[in-house]
């Protein structure tokens, strides 16, 4: 999972301190973030993305250009957008949670807005069926429906 945390963090001039000073989380924890031996929380990400005005997409390296869009997280959205995907690619929940190496119960809660989905299997549906993580993760602007990795 490639990520452009670091290069964002140089792009301003800020220090690690300064990133984590703002989420509230060690300097340790965030450093495993950029490196890419932790994923970032969903979550965070997108305060990231507020932060320095960048999409996920961008951030996680699903695109090459940062179409940013001002939007909030929304579980419910998220498990709506998750149900979509896989009623258009005609998928069971047990299908969709073997194509994660997940459980069909993870996939239930997520598509009933009952808990978060983690950012690598966010990831990992937008890379499977070519989506947008910010279209996923709730931004209503169809244009960016499909990830663009030219």
């Amino acid at each position: 999972m490639v990520n452009r945390l670091k290069e964002l963090r140089e792009d301003k001039d800020l220090k690690q301190k300064d990133i984590s000073n703002f989420l509230k989380i060690s300097r340790q924890n965030y450093f495993r973030w950029e490196l890419g031996e932790q994923i970032i929380p969903l979550k965070r990400l997108k305060e990231v993305s507020d932060y320095y005005k960048a999409s996920l997409d961008y951030i996680m390296g699903l695109s090459k250009s940062n179409n940013y869009h001002e939007y909030k997280l929304n579980r419910k959205v998220i498990g709506e957008n998750i149900t979509k995907i896989r009623h258009k690619y005609n998928l069971s929940q047990k299908q969709l949670s073997e194509i994660l190496n997940t459980t069909q119960s993870t996939i239930c809660a997520y598509e009933k807005g009952k808990t978060l989905i983690l950012t690598s299997f966010a990831y990992q549906i937008c890379l499977t069926f070519n989506i947008s993580l910010d279209y996923l993760c709730g931004c209503n602007d169809e244009s960016i429906n499909s990830i663009s990795l030219h």
